[in-house]
């Protein structure tokens, strides 16, 4: 049996990016945060009502119309989510989204205890959240793979190599994080200059 090729992206730093992006838009809580707010007048609960309704649980966008996939094609594709590493990626999302509730609280320490108590308390439904994108992704793995190719890189990844292959991830992915620092802004120098090489063959003066 071939080892499948396994094509890595650089998903932490990816991630990492998404989540300082969204997590402002997602967690408004700066000006909250800034000063002690006036306590809102609950709306008038109908009899028999709650007045405080449980919002609906987020789920990870999905298509609606998804294919039914046997549970075995769905059991390779959860295992190839979970050993290749990509799910621990998912690991330091809901934690960063706590760290930023809790900077935007800061200059609010009389919040600082209860708001700990809150968010230790969320954390079971924060992992089902967690185990939802996982989900997801599975379906997304078995919807690009066979169950045949699932079984290939499953057994790839059950192989001391491939096992290796996901140890060494991380540091891979921030040594190229790393390098392509540094090669980013030698190729745009790079392609300048040829740039400007070339177009003065052809008469022009780029400055």
């Amino acid at each position: 049996m071939s080892r499948p090729i396994v094509r890595s992206q650089t998903l932490r730093a990816v991630l990492a990016g998404a989540v300082l992006a969204i997590a402002p838009a997602a967690f408004p809580l700066a000006a909250w945060a800034q000063a002690p707010q006036k306590p809102a007048t609950p709306p008038k609960a109908a009899p028999g009502k709650s007045s405080a309704p449980t919002p609906a649980v987020p789920t990870p966008a999905a298509n609606t119309q998804a294919p039914a996939f046997a549970p075995s094609h769905m059991a390779l594709a959860r295992e190839v989510m979970l050993s290749s590493g990509i799910a621990r990626s998912f690991d330091s999302i809901i934690p960063a989204f706590s760290e930023q509730i809790r900077q935007n609280a800061v200059t609010r320490p009389e919040l600082g205890k209860d708001l700990d108590e809150v968010l230790v308390g969320l954390q079971p439904e924060m992992e089902m959240q967690k185990q939802a994108m996982i989900d997801t992704a599975a379906r997304i793995y078995a919807t690009r793979l066979t169950e045949a190719e699932l079984a290939d890189i499953a057994a790839f990844f059950r192989s001391p190599a491939g096992k290796r292959y996901v140890e060494t991830q991380p540091q891979v992915l921030d040594g190229i994080v790393q390098a392509m620092q540094g090669w980013t802004q030698e190729v745009s120098e790079y392609v300048m200059v040829r740039v400007r090489t070339e177009m003065v063959k052809r008469g022009h003066q780029l400055q």
